[in-house]
């Protein structure tokens, strides 16, 4: 019998194990599944929880629940992979060979990598919302803050959703004002970045959304250390920024067996190419998500985009045929803006967001880089559609690649 491995079992690797379920024969081909986390974690979600919108509960589940009967699931973490050989070390001691491998070992933060980050000020004046930890801790701290300056930073890209922090800020604009403190706060937004938007239709649109919901923005702060002590954030250059709460998106990095493999970036972000989503430099290894180094957004869309592509790339490459150059970097993602209204942003490697109406042109209900209810209330339902039909792998009315109609240039 043949073997597929998948490692990795949250958002990529859970809808790889449903798509591929549906089309290998069981009694050909044995598909496992490793990951260490019993634990599924909605995490888009994560970004409610500190302002009581959604709760801990509201944002996992189970892992087997999600995982098809056919399909071996192992808890374990991994160890070491071995392309040469074909096999996967874990760290339970247990080898597992492969004929085609899957890497969707995802992405974490590391607060570990900015000096003094996790110093005195860890969980008291300083929180992370990329976790559930951090965001059920921030939660706990903003319900009794009387107000300050809140300084979000972005300590390094890529990170997974960049839109998220400035979500994030929109939303925080809202619950302060709900809580009427809005005065007594001082947002700030410090990013690497040379702007909160960097493409250019969409820094044209919303260039002053900031100023308008009394954001400030520090442009083109590379985070060197932090000093907790102080309340200080540092730059390599040797700009301070001071804080009374910080909320921190730390490093993202890829998973620590990438590295011991020796088949990842600096990052350890696995080299793939970029159309078929096949390793660059084993042709029986195959990378999807937040594992990849390709220059699409690390969001969960673009996981469900690449899953159409591979799902078909696997089987060709089964079949000893050529693969098809089928991802074009497709990612959509709505920002929550606050006040019950949100944005929408879809595009791929050569196009920015464009203004228009998604998906239907003309019609929508969703409307690009335009501020509505109807781009709220998509990104509210869409906790429904990921658990029950993005996460099983069901086909969806949206294509894999983007589709320019409706858009307007």
């Amino acid at each position: 019998m043949k073997k597929l491995l998948i490692l990795g079992a949250g958002t990529a690797g859970t809808i790889m194990a449903n798509k591929l379920d549906q089309h290998l024969l069981r009694d050909e081909w044995q598909i496992t599944i490793v990951d260490q986390d019993e634990t599924h974690i909605y995490q888009p979600g994560l970004l409610f929880i500190p302002f009581d919108i959604y709760t801990r509960n509201d944002v996992i589940k189970a892992k087997r629940d999600y995982i098809p009967q056919g399909v071996e699931l192992i808890m374990s973490g991994i160890e070491l992979i071995e392309p040469e050989k074909n096999r996967v070390k874990l760290s339970n001691n247990k080898i597992l060979s492969y004929d085609y491998l899957i890497i969707a070992t995802g992405t974490r933060t590391q607060p570990g990598e900015t000096e003094g980050l996790m110093g005195d000020g860890w969980y008291k004046n300083i929180f992370d919302f990329y976790t559930l930890a951090g965001a059920c801790n921030l939660q706990k701290f903003l319900k009794h803050w009387q107000g300050g300056r809140l300084v979000l930073n972005i300590v390094e890209m890529p990170i997974k959703c960049p839109v998220a922090p400035l979500e994030f800020l929109f939303l925080a604009d809202w619950y302060f004002t709900e809580k009427g403190i809005r005065d007594k706060v001082d947002l700030t937004f410090v990013t690497p970045l040379p702007g909160a938007f960097t493409k250019p239709k969409a820094a044209d649109i919303l260039g002053d959304f900031l100023d308008q919901k009394n954001i400030n923005l520090i442009a083109e702060f590379n985070t060197g250390s932090v000093d907790s002590a102080a309340n200080k954030l540092v730059s390599f250059d040797g700009r301070e920024v001071e804080y009374d709460l910080l909320v921190t998106i730390p490093t993202n990095m890829g998973d620590a067996s990438i590295e011991r493999s020796g088949l990842g970036d600096e990052l350890n972000y696995v080299p793939t190419h970029k159309h078929t989503l096949r390793s660059k430099a084993h042709e029986n290894i195959f990378v999807i998500g937040d594992a990849t180094d390709l220059p699409s957004s690390k969001a969960g869309s673009v996981a469900h985009f690449q899953a159409d592509v591979l799902t078909e790339n696997i089987l060709l490459a089964i079949e000893g045929l050529p693969l098809q150059e089928g991802f074009d970097g497709h990612a959509n993602c709505f920002i929550e803006s606050g006040f019950g209204k949100g944005l929408l942003i879809d595009f791929n490697y050569d196009v920015e967001p464009l203004p228009g109406k998604y998906p239907l042109p003309g019609i929508g209900p969703f409307s690009l880089l335009q501020e509505t209810k109807a781009n709220h209330w998509g990104k509210m339902m869409f906790r429904w559609m990921y658990w029950n039909l993005l996460l099983r792998g069901s086909e969806l009315p949206i294509e894999a690649q983007m589709n320019m109609a409706g858009k307007m240039r």
